[in-house]
């Protein structure tokens, strides 16, 4: 990501939005660029779509891609690479979704650190965000955070799948092997 000068308010950065064929994600008063991804990014991202898309359709969900934003409380707006939405209200805008069940991001070098961190601890504050999915794209490896509520009260619980293991992303009901969400990037895989 690339910063922009800071101090931008909400108004300024949806302008620029509006404007703009670059993406931004807006987190606090400052802005960021988004950088293009590589190959193998583009095709987990689109292999992870292609099977939440056949999984929560009949669930009345919809999945979205990294042209949509994500928003909490006008305190970020994010692109994730893919997420779901089963809350209607999320129909009401056809560019920002505020309700998401479960969130993925791709890692990449560059922002691999911020996806693990400030990312998401943003993404913490959704209240109906069950289920936070960040996929490798140098290694078999997806680590699943999931949202558990109990008499004990609210805390994430991580679960990390490897090579040969079956992901379950309990948010939407999906179970598929790893390797589906590898399929055709660099690591030849299948």
């Amino acid at each position: 990501m690339i910063a922009i000068p800071s101090g931008f308010n909400l108004k300024d950065y949806l302008v620029l939005e509006g404007d703009s064929n670059i993406r931004h994600e807006y987190r606090y008063g400052s802005v960021y660029a988004m950088a293009g991804g590589s190959d193998d990014h583009d095709e987990i991202s689109l292999n992870l779509i292609e099977l939440l898309r056949q999984k929560v359709r009949a669930q009345g969900c919809s999945v979205r891609s990294g042209n949509v934003k994500v928003n909490y409380a006008d305190a970020f707006f994010y692109y994730p690479d893919a997420f779901v939405t089963c809350d209607p209200r999320d129909s009401e805008d056809r560019y920002v979704k505020r309700h998401p069940k479960l969130i993925a991001e791709v890692l990449s070098p560059s922002t691999e650190k911020f996806d693990r961190g400030e990312k998401f601890e943003d993404y913490q504050q959704i209240e109906s965000l069950e289920e936070y999915v960040l996929i490798a794209q140098d290694k078999i490896q997806v680590e699943c955070r999931r949202r558990v509520r109990d008499e004990q009260g609210e805390r994430w619980k991580t679960e990390v799948y490897g090579a040969g293991e079956r992901v379950v992303l309990q948010s939407v009901g999906l179970e598929v092997a790893i390797d589906e969400l590898y399929r055709g990037v660099s690591l030849n895989i299948g």
